[in-house]
This record gives structure tokens, sequence and C-alpha cells, in this order.
């Protein structure tokens, strides 16, 4: 463990108020690998994913003096929060998410939860990044984010309705998914 894993949120705050620069990269250091996971769940492009988060960095440390902390985790919570308003910033204006009306055979396909024992996380995570933006987007706040399909729909400039539906079609897809790798994996 590194030195500056060592130093509490509290204490790299009070180090970037007091102008010290080896703060702010202690804080980028720290967090970058979180940050960049939680973009990647939104956005597949490498090139994107670098510029949605040197853009939500730069607002970070322009904010941080407005930033109230409230305990250990409150830092990373507020940095989450930014990165994904960054990324849903960034999708919204290269006008990339596409909503697909639900198909015949989504039409009644049961909301059961598929099995997941056995299949590594990493594989899981996989199969999201390869749903459609739309539903990738809708699924991600929705599951992740923990946003109500009132707040997606505020967000996204959708109807409710079809955040709803989006959800249902990422769910039904990812079950389908799930269940080719459990049938190629043997896990059946």
């Amino acid at each position: 463990m590194t030195h500056s894993e060592n130093i509490s949120e509290l204490d790299i705050l009070r180090s970037i108020h007091d102008g010290d620069i080896t703060a702010m990269r202690t804080l980028y250091d720290r967090y970058v690998r979180y940050l960049t996971a939680i973009c990647s769940r939104y956005v597949n492009n490498q090139e994107d994913l670098r510029d949605i988060l040197q853009d939500a960095f730069l607002k970070i440390y322009t904010s941080l003096k407005s930033f109230e902390y409230r305990g250990p985790g409150s830092l990373k919570s507020w940095m989450s929060k930014i990165v994904v308003n960054e990324t849903l910033k960034f999708i919204r204006n290269n006008s990339r998410i596409e909503f697909v009306e639900l198909q015949d055979d989504t039409v009644g396909a049961t909301d059961r939860e598929p099995e997941l024992n056995g299949i590594p996380v990493a594989a899981i995570h996989e199969m999201i990044r390869n749903l459609p933006i739309g539903y990738r987007t809708i699924f991600n706040l929705y599951v992740f984010e923990e946003k109500s399909h009132k707040e997606i729909a505020a967000e996204l400039d959708i109807t409710d309705s079809t955040s709803a539906s989006q959800l249902h079609r990422a769910k039904f897809l990812l079950s389908k998914q799930i269940e080719r790798y459990r049938i190629s994996n043997n896990l059946s």
C-alpha cells in the first residue's frame, strides 16, 4: 500500500484547498480506475471514455471548493455522480442514444431473473456493455445509479413508459446473452 492510499478523503480535500498540487494527483490516482469503470458501463469507445473522464476531472477540480464533505465515501460518491452526468451529457450531445420499440419476441416475456451462479462478474459486465447504447444507458441508470423511470425520463428527455420499455428490453437481451453463456460454458 502506498502512502497516498493511507490518506483520507478529508485530508486530500484539505491539501487541495491549501493549494497542494500533488494532492490533486493523489485524488486522480486514487479514483481514476473506479471512475473509469463507471464511465465504461455507458461508453465503449476508449477515446470517448478518455474525453469524458478528462471533462469530468476538470469539473471535479473546479467544483471542489463547493463540495461539502459528509463523511468517508462522500467524495467518491460525489465524483461518481459527476462522471455519470458528464457521460450522459456526452451521449446526449453526440446523439448516440437510439430507443427501439419492443419487438414481438419480448412482448409477454417473463421478468424472471436469470441464474447468475458460475458466471464471472466481468462476463456479466461485458454483456451489459454489449447492449445497444439506449438499453445500456437506461439499464445502468436504473440498476447501478438506482434512478426511477421518472428520473431517467427527465434526464434523457423521454417518457417514463419509454424508460420502462427499454429497461424491459435490456433485461430480455441480457437474459438471452446469459442463457447463451451458460450453454456455451456448460453451466446449465
